[in-house]
């Protein structure tokens, strides 16, 4: 792999490209053929056949997409894709615009299918569901369906509805499925791609965590040569993983920046300092800012105002550390080019892509830059998933806290507190938080639910009775939920007897709570956090 994503269908990592036709499944196919340990990438739709053709991919996949494909528009795919001899797989809408590309009938039924539904594998024992029941659940999201299959095409499935469900052409190395595999409830639609990647395609599976090391640090090192590296490290897995990953290429040519800012959780200020740092080596600056950020939100009770103040603040004391590291660089008769960035592939389809050396103005590790210091940036997890990342964390061997830490948001426990942020607050939710962490760590749920941020309303008092004396103390709020990508959420079903424990334990330990509620709002409506 190369510093940006690597150029597809080289000998290390052969690539299969996903193309995207505009629905939510492209990343999810991605990261599955991933799990399936083969290295895949997005591309529009609309990239010419010869440029996609020109990453010498070793096999395209076809997402679905919202559209008809008799709708006045409607992407389309352009046959010169078929006659490259590169292995494709169309799905749902994909599925459809290969069949009629390639001279197949796609009709309106009058019967569409959303949802669970029984398909029927037929013929011999077709490839793509090899050894797999013959009768097996899928999910389907379709009105239009193939009626006809091209020429050269064998059917291997339908359902009531859809006569051609699936097909394939073993010859050219072509196949597809009118459901979705990707998801979770096509029971078998794991191993349909992989019967696709392996079998039809003949993809070995050969792309781990241990690849992506050895490639980033070789392309690391060829980037940056002798240069010295800055990082903005925020105690999240993100940049902890970047920043170790780059330690692992150019050692003592990186210095990290940790802001603390006094907004973290019990502990982890610390986990930074201490762990971070005695796992990796890593050369770290620590710029102690907890007082002047304490003392710019006096008084904002905004959750709006205080984003900008902290955000404003974050800024300038990088700012300050920053050129305090470019200054110690040049005494040394050394220079500062380069910032690595934790940016994540889902960051780099969302926005299109993109790469290169920035004037970065705002990052949620770093806060910005000053205009006068440019760098180029330096990004080795861009091509990685969440999930990946951690997995390349623990392959590094940063600790298991630090690799398993639940997201937070950059202005920390600020916008946890509702109302005005004070030191004599953050004493209270620090504990309050700390304790549900831990019991939910003891429960073994602390890695099924996404985040639990633990809320205290900072500016509402709640009546109770303690010692047989009547309190008039803070009410706390946990907000448990479950997530993939923080798009969309679900709150956590916590079982009822750890729930008890939270509660018994931050009403009976910190003095100034009387009252723990539950938040049970899904997203949408409401959003993770409450500021």
């Amino acid at each position: 792999m190369t510093a940006t994503p690597p150029e597809p269908g080289n000998v290390l990592t052969p690539t299969v490209l996903v193309v995207d036709f505009g629905a939510q499944y492209a990343q999810l196919i991605a990261r599955r053929v991933r799990e399936a340990r083969v290295y895949s990438e997005i591309v529009p739709h609309t990239m010419p056949v010869a440029e996609m053709l020109a990453k010498r991919p070793a096999a395209i996949i076809l997402s679905g997409g919202p559209a008809s494909v008799y709708a006045p528009g409607a992407p389309s795919v352009d046959a010169a894709m078929f006659e490259a001899g590169v292995p494709a797989f169309g799905i749902c809408y994909g599925f459809q615009a290969m069949a009629l590309a390639l001279g197949g009938t796609v009709a309106r039924t009058g019967s569409a299918e959303f949802g669970r539904t029984t398909l029927e594998v037929v013929g011999g024992d077709p490839t793509l569901f090899h050894g797999l029941p013959r009768d097996q659940q899928v999910w389907m999201s379709h009105n239009d369906a193939v009626s006809e299959a091209p020429d050269g095409f064998t059917v291997v499935a339908r359902t009531s509805h859809t006569p051609v469900a699936g097909f394939e052409d073993l010859a050219r190395r072509l196949a597809g499925v009118q459901f979705h595999p990707e998801v979770l409830h096509s029971e078998h639609g794991q191993a349909v791609l992989e019967h696709f990647l392996y079998e039809v395609a003949g993809i070995e599976p050969s792309w781990t965590m241990s690849n992506v090391i050895d490639e980033q640090v070789d392309a690391i090192r060829a980037q940056v040569g002798s240069a010295r590296v800055i990082c903005g490290l925020s105690g999240g897995v993100d940049s902890a993983v970047a920043a170790a990953l780059v330690h692992r290429a150019v050692g003592d040519q990186l210095t990290c920046v940790f802001v603390d800012h006094g907004l973290l959780r019990a502990g982890e200020a610390e986990q930074v300092e201490r762990d971070f740092v005695a796992a990796t080596g890593v050369q770290l600056k620590v710029a102690d800012a907890s007082k002047r950020f304490l003392d710019a939100l006096a008084g904002v009770s905004d959750p709006e105002e205080k984003r900008k103040v902290i955000g404003r603040e974050f800024i300038r004391v990088f700012e300050e550390a920053a050129r305090e590291v470019v200054a110690d660089a040049g005494a040394h008769g050394e220079t500062v080019e380069f910032l690595v960035q934790g940016t994540l592939y889902p960051d780099v389809v969302e926005s299109g892509g993109g790469t290169g050396t920035a004037n970065i103005k705002s990052h949620h590790n770093v806060g910005g830059l000053p205009d006068d210091l440019q760098f180029a940036l330096v990004e080795p997890l861009r091509t990685l998933f969440k999930d990946e990342v951690r997995k390349v964390g623990l392959e590094l061997g940063l600790p298991e806290p630090i690799v398993w830490r639940q997201p937070f948001p950059g202005p920390g426990l600020g916008i946890r507190i509702v109302g005005e942020v004070t030191l004599e607050r953050l004493d209270v939710l620090r504990e309050a938080d700390a304790i549900a962490r831990e019991e939910l760590t003891a429960a073994g749920l602390d890695r099924e639910i996404w985040q639990c941020p633990v809320v205290l309303l900072g500016d509402v008092r709640s009546v109770g009775v303690q010692g047989d004396e009547r309190t008039y103390g803070h009410p706390v709020v946990l907000r448990p939920v479950s997530s993939e990508d923080a798009m969309t959420a679900d709150w956590t079903r916590v079982p009822y007897d750890v729930l008890a424990r939270i509660s018994t334990r931050i009403t009976n330990e910190v003095r100034e709570v009387n009252r723990v509620a539950l938040d049970i709002t899904s997203k949408p409506p409401g959003t993770i956090e409450w500021e």
